[in-house]
């Protein structure tokens, strides 16, 4: 069974719909084989199975992403994968769904009020949306007066947008006001 262990675990990162973390695969293995198996073993057996993708001949690698692991192309074939995505949607998110999703990646836990709030406009409709494409989850409630739902960002957004973490997020010093703007912009933290 050890000299197939980067086999059994590049199955399984294969055929999982989203990233598989260190522990689902430890768990999957104990289970599959009534054996014991550290997470060093299985995280070296990993880091062989990414060195391995890293070659040229493969139009895949595997990368560590949202707390786990997954197969995602390589940048080389990003226009191509483009081309073909944007052929099989059919919606994209709107405007408000975007500005509604920023704020929420960058103040969460959030509450409705509060978007509302940096966005000026009711956030009713862009929330749901992002509800409904699971870019977004409850995180839990306010201890404000009402007690309003906090919200967050999902796995799926992590997933969606290729990071591991929340500090990848770019800083909001990074982004640059367009020249022609007028006035100043309202600072969102």
């Amino acid at each position: 069974m050890q000299e197939h262990l980067e086999r059994y675990i590049e199955a399984l990162i294969f055929s999982a719909e989203l990233p598989i973390k260190l522990g689902e695969i430890v768990a999957c293995l104990e289970s599959a084989f009534s054996d014991s198996f550290s997470k060093k073993q299985v995280q070296l057996a990993i880091e062989g199975l990414m060195a391995r993708y890293q070659e040229e001949q493969y139009s895949f690698e595997l990368l560590e992403i949202a707390e786990g692991y997954q197969f995602l192309t390589k940048s080389n074939y990003y226009d191509l994968i483009g081309i073909y995505l944007k052929q099989k949607s059919k919606k994209k998110l709107s405007r408000s769904a975007l500005e509604t999703l920023a704020i929420i990646a960058y103040q969460q836990p959030v509450s409705k009020s509060e978007m509302e709030r940096v966005r000026g406009v009711s956030c009713d409709y862009a929330v749901q949306k992002l509800l409904e494409k699971e870019l977004i989850e409850i995180k839990g409630r306010s201890t404000d007066p009402g007690r309003p739902l906090l919200y967050g960002v999902s796995s799926k957004f992590m997933e969606h947008f290729g990071l591991a973490s929340m500090k990848e997020l770019p800083k909001l010093k990074e982004f640059k006001l367009p020249d022609n703007a007028i006035g100043e912009a309202e600072k969102l933290i």
